[in-house]
């Protein structure tokens, strides 16, 4: 399996939550799938979790080449855990469509945080 592309996205939780004062809920429901939306709920309305959310999809839109544009954007991309914690990746529509057009089979997701900063990484095999 070869490497189709790679992002990154490095991420000040502190542009989100000043987001989120600013926009409130209309951000959030622009980025987080339904699903996300409702672990963000049970989490408290987490910054640190649609922090992560919004730099993982940044970072696998720009592995996808495209960023967050030509069709691809933030509800086409849900990012979940296995049970050791592990971010997994699922795509549908254009993103899906762009995975397979440029003979993609996955994404790989790293995230990590320290203090305010969180970083994204994607791969796609």
């Amino acid at each position: 399996m070869s490497v189709k592309g790679i992002g990154n996205d490095l991420l000040d939780q502190g542009r989100i939550a000043r987001v989120i004062e600013k926009h409130g809920e209309r951000f959030s429901q622009r980025i987080l799938t339904p699903q996300e939306l409702a672990i963000w709920a049970q989490r408290g309305y987490s910054v640190n979790y649609l922090a992560k959310r919004f730099a993982a999809k940044e970072a696998i839109a720009k592995a996808l080449g495209t960023g967050i544009a030509k069709g691809v954007g933030f509800q086409q991309m849900r990012i979940h855990s296995d049970e050791l914690g592990k971010p997994l990746v699922e795509l549908s529509g254009a993103a899906l469509a762009r995975v397979v057009a440029l003979g993609g089979e996955k994404v790989m997701l790293s995230l990590s945080d320290e203090g305010e900063m969180i970083l994204a990484f994607a791969v796609l095999c």
